[in-house]
This record gives structure tokens, sequence and C-alpha cells, in this order.
């Protein structure tokens, strides 16, 4: 961190302000990796605040990004309403059983209580403690799982893409609860002091048409973020995959900021939405991060930026996605000292003569 100017806090201020900077926000979305710069094993972050803060403090200051998010896995809100989880010893949980096999089991669902459910009171914890720790120089950040995909885990991917022909009130049903679920650990969250991400992976256009999306999931997150703002907080948004076609309604919902995978192009991001929402992305997680070389890291990142920095709402350097658990720590800094040496104030010409 020793190689900035100034903290993530005051560089996120004087960016929205439009004042000088010393480079652009970098935000690597380091995920259960953050246990690998502590030295411990993912699934014992399970009901533990404390070493879930400890790991992600320890990634935070080992790397110097923009932004220390508190995430473990997708399914914390299914979960704590029911599902079953399996947590491997040293990788990311999975969705063992839904919560409900049938519709008609709904009945069976209560909206998670954030303080008391699941794995929802650990990652409270580590807000809280890592908030206390740094919240003062670096945004502190949870992740609220939107209402289709935790509803899809409640009841079963598959079954949910067909329910959504057969039985679309069976759909909103269950985006209901998921949605009040939602409200309730997003409420929580702010009350640590912290701020939260949404994130949305069922509703990518690579598993429902931008039809569906508009009759299933912008209706309710359209009401997270109406909530978000109530509380005087932006919202950022991260839907997986192709998304290209929703654009346009991600801002309607009321994203202030909208996080582009790697399989978009962010200069039509720009094109399309940037004079609405901030733009961030999308240095490819598994092929370039995880599988390149420090090279190949440094050079996406800097097409990245020449792609969007001059986005009219602005630009966050930042990962396509969470980072896959073995991403070589090297690639996390060429990342970040890439984004170091162009610094600011960026132009074409400067970009032109980078390599």
């Amino acid at each position: 961190m020793n190689k900035d100017q100034m903290t993530p806090m005051e560089r996120f201020a004087a960016y929205a302000k439009g004042e000088s900077i010393d480079r652009l926000p970098c935000v690597p979305v380091v995920g259960n990796g953050a246990a690998r710069a502590l030295g411990c094993k993912i699934s014992e972050f399970r009901g533990n605040g404390q070493l879930i803060a400890a790991a992600h403090l320890a990634a935070y200051r080992r790397f110097g990004y923009d932004t220390v998010r508190i995430f473990t896995d997708l399914y914390v809100l299914a979960e704590a309403m029911g599902a079953t989880v399996c947590y491997p010893r040293d990788e990311t949980a999975h969705l063992e059983t839904p919560a409900i096999a049938d519709i008609a089991d709904i009945g069976r669902l209560r909206p998670a209580d954030p303080w008391r459910d699941g794995n929802l009171p650990a990652l409270l914890q580590a807000l809280e403690i890592a908030q206390k720790e740094v919240g003062h120089q670096v945004p502190v950040s949870g992740a609220v799982v939107c209402p289709l995909t935790t509803a899809s885990f409640l009841i079963g991917t598959d079954k949910l893409i067909r329910m959504m022909r057969r039985d679309p009130e069976g759909v909103h049903r269950l985006c209901e609860i998921a949605l009040e679920s939602a409200l309730n650990y997003a409420e929580a969250v702010l009350d640590t002091g912290s701020t939260f991400g949404l994130t949305e992976p069922v509703s990518s256009n690579t598993i429902i048409s931008p039809a569906y999306f508009e009759e299933f999931s912008y209706p309710y997150l359209k009401r997270l973020c109406e909530f978000m703002h109530g509380r005087g907080k932006p919202v950022t948004l991260h839907i997986c995959g192709k998304t290209e076609r929703i654009w346009p309604l991600m801002a309607d919902a009321g994203a202030d900021c909208i996080s582009i995978d790697e399989m978009e192009d962010l200069r039509k991001a720009k094109e399309s939405v940037g004079h609405r929402v901030r733009v961030m992305g999308n240095v490819a997680t598994a092929e370039t991060l995880l599988q390149g070389s420090v090279a190949d890291v440094r050079a996406e990142t800097l097409d990245c930026i020449r792609k969007a920095y001059d986005n009219p709402k602005g630009f966050i350097v930042a990962s396509g996605c969470s980072l896959p658990t073995e991403v070589p720590f090297a690639n996390i800094d060429a990342m970040l000292d890439m984004t170091r040496e162009v610094g600011w104030p960026i132009t074409a010409d400067k970009l032109a003569a980078m390599t």
C-alpha cells in the first residue's frame, strides 16, 4: 500500500468529485482466495467471522486494492432459508440440496434472519471487524445475492427456469421471499457501517433471455436498489456472463456502477450506458489472472484501461468476476502495478506509448 499516494477512501472521494487522483481505483475481486493470504483453509471460514475478517484484512494489506469485499459463496441466503450446502475442506462451498423440492412446499420457507441463520452471522461479524480495522481508509463491502439467484437455489436452477414458462406466479412467489431475505441481510450489512454490492449470476443472458430478466429479475433488483438509495448508498451490480442486451435495464433498475464480465466488451459498455453508470471490469479471471503470465496480466489490464478510462461516469479496473482461489499472487500484483504505472491523468497519447 505504500506504493500509493492516496488511501482508497481518498481516491474514490476525489474521483467522484472530478478531482485529481493518483491512479484509477483497482479491484481484483478476491473472494475465498483471501484464505491463501492468511494460510488457512476455506472450510475454516464456516461460522468463523474473526477468521473471515483476518483473511480479508491480510489480503488487503498484502495487495493494496481498493475495496475489502467480505464474501464466501453464493449460497448464504439460500442456506439460511433451508438449503443444504457442502463445504469442501479447501474449496468454495457448493449447493448440495435445494430448500424445497416443489413449489407446493413454499410455505416451509421463511425469510432469513441475518443475525441468527446459517453463515450470515459470521459474515456480519467479519464486516464489523473489518469496518473497525480499516473502514476509515478503504470501503468495506458485503455481497448481497439477489432474489432470482437465491430463488434458483431454493428450488433448483433447472426447475426454476422451467417454471418461468409453466408457473411464472410460482417464480415470483419464490423471488418475493428471497427479496425479503436479501433486504434483511442488506439492512444488517449497512448497520455494521459497511456497504454492499449486488450479485445476480442467474440473471445472465447466458442463462435466461432478456425478456425473462425483465419479468423475473428486474423488479426485485429495482426494489433492492431503491432500498440502498434510500439509505444514501450507491449500488454496484454484477451479473456474470453475457449482459450486453440488458445493460440499459441494469441502469434502469438503479445501479450506479455495473460490473462487466470478461466475455463482454468494455468499450461497448461505455458507448451503451457509460453516460449513466460507472463501468467496472474486466480482466479475465481464469484465462489471464489464473493461467496467464505476469506479462499477460499487464497487457490485458492496460487494454481494459484503454477501452474505458474515459467512461463519462468513471471506470474501475477490476477482474471480470471473483478470482479463482489459486490465482498467483504475482498476477494480482501485476494488475495493480500496471494501474499504478498508468497513473493519472490518463491521456490517449500516454496509453499509446505504453506496452
